[in-house]
């Protein structure tokens, strides 16, 4: 973060300083005690379990230069708020201000899915450009793009954000605390339907991105989803689609696997073609790195570096289609970050493309889906099969459908197609089956926790 004074924190946040205002912040903008490093500015979050505030005389000790609170403390210096959660936006929105003004290029993308794999893939090739801050991880809301706003400095060049959405307004509250110069939107579907209500309504949500961009900016729509290049008159910057059909302005030709699973493509883009070989898995990947490609393009880099730059750049985040092989010849395949119809059938298709003996594909549930749930759980048991998965497992009361699914769809019943009530029970029938040359997928919805399941198989911890 840029150096500021604890009166200007104050001043930023609309808090009441007590202690010395002429203390600087050299560090870092925290939530976490544990990271708390000399100069750091800590930020007090009450949760559902853990009060932040506990935790302050901790911080103290680690020497934060001081605290961002709801009530002080005589442990260290603290700007006194509201709500820290707000403050942190309003801070991270002056800062961003100021650094936009010094030069700072900043590019948000949001989308159903695929957002932090774009996300990673956009940041790896910016940073062959310039400084680019651009975290590993899903920090897409309230506390954690602030956080990334924050860790940005007068040498950062390029700023990735990633923006989620759990209803109407949040994107748009986004962009107040960081305006986009540049703004992808991916896809629009069925992730936190129930919530939203209609794909229509998710569409609504996603593009208030474009909305938010300066008339001198580029939004960057996928044209191979109608929701998405539907958003083109919501915007007054330039659009600029990508896809894979021959009207998009960055389009992938010749898609094809390598033996890993792994696509290869050439980028067309400006009158130039340039081959890309991505060191990601799964063809669902190659509207990923199309979109990256298109802001990256937007940011001014040429389409020679971006193909070059997307060849090299590689998966930055945890439990995103990370593929490990076993002493014994079996593969894991680890997306257990999150899960919708759209990620399931994707990632089905990425474990088709895997070579082993085997297809196993270990699925939990995925929520938020609303009344349609049930439905789309049994789809995707049939999709499984489908895919030519050659045994379901259907983790946990949510996912039963999946396994009635695949057994209406051919797979036998207790062999072939199998539920379990649980991840304990799905470890035990996979020690019991597995054989060298099985590939296994395992998959869910975050809330299900099923990253512990695909850990326990390569026997290691999952944090």
């Amino acid at each position: 973060m840029i150096a500021l004074t604890l009166a200007e924190v104050a001043d930023a946040t609309g808090g009441r300083l007590q202690g010395d205002p002429g203390t600087v912040v050299t560090g870092q903008v925290t939530l976490d005690s544990r990271a708390v490093g000399a100069g750091d500015l800590f930020v007090a979050v009450r949760g559902e379990r853990v009060d932040g505030h506990d935790f302050l005389p901790a911080a103290a000790t680690a020497g934060a230069a001081g605290a961002l609170v709801t009530r002080a403390d005589a442990a260290l210096p603290c700007v006194v708020v509201e709500d820290t959660v707000v403050a942190l936006g309003r801070l991270a929105s002056v800062v961003h201000a100021r650094l936009t003004a010094a030069g700072l290029r900043t590019l948000a993308i949001t989308g159903s899915s695929g957002k932090t794999s774009t996300k990673d893939l956009l940041g790896q090739v910016l940073a062959a450009a310039g400084q680019t801050v651009s975290p590993p991880g899903s920090y897409n809301n309230d506390i954690g793009l602030p956080l990334t706003v924050l860790s940005a400095d007068e040498d950062t060049a390029y700023l990735v954000l990633e923006m989620g959405a759990r209803g109407v307004g949040h994107i748009a509250r986004l962009c107040r605390v960081a305006r986009p110069q540049i703004g992808v939107v991916l896809n629009v579907g069925s992730a936190h339907l129930g919530e939203f209500g209609s794909a229509d309504g998710i569409a609504l949500a996603k593009g208030e991105l474009v909305e938010a961009l300066p008339e001198d900016g580029t939004a960057v729509l996928n044209v191979d989803d109608a929701r998405v290049i539907g958003m083109a008159p919501r915007t007054r910057a330039r659009v600029l689609g990508t896809g894979r059909g021959a009207d998009a302005d960055v389009r992938a030709t010749g898609v094809a696997l390598d033996d890993s699973a792994r696509p290869r493509f050439t980028l067309v883009a400006g009158g130039e073609e340039h081959p890309v070989a991505l060191q990601v898995v799964g063809e669902h990947q190659v509207a990923n790195a199309l979109s990256a490609a298109g802001a990256a393009l937007a940011a001014g880099m040429t389409p020679a570096d971006v193909a070059a730059a997307l060849s090299t750049a590689g998966p930055r985040s945890r439990w995103r289609m990370e593929v490990s092989r076993r002493d014994d010849g079996v593969t894991v395949v680890n997306d257990a970050y999150n899960a919708n119809p759209e990620s399931m059938r994707a990632a089905l298709a990425a474990l088709a493309g895997l070579p082993g003996e085997r297809r196993i594909a270990v699925l939990g549930g995925m929520a938020e889906l609303g009344p349609d749930a049930a439905e789309e759980h049994e789809r995707l048991g049939r999709d499984a099969v489908g895919a030519g998965v050659d045994v379901v497992i259907a983790v946990g009361a949510d996912a039963v459908g999946i396994a009635g699914g695949a057994t209406a769809a051919g797979r036998r019943a207790g062999e072939e197609s199998v539920h379990v009530p649980d991840r304990a029970a799905a470890l035990a029938l996979l020690e019991e089956v597995l054989r060298p040359g099985d590939v296994v997928l395992v998959k869910a919805s975050r809330s299900y926790g099923l990253e512990l399941l695909a850990a326990d198989l390569l026997g290691g911890a999952a944090s």
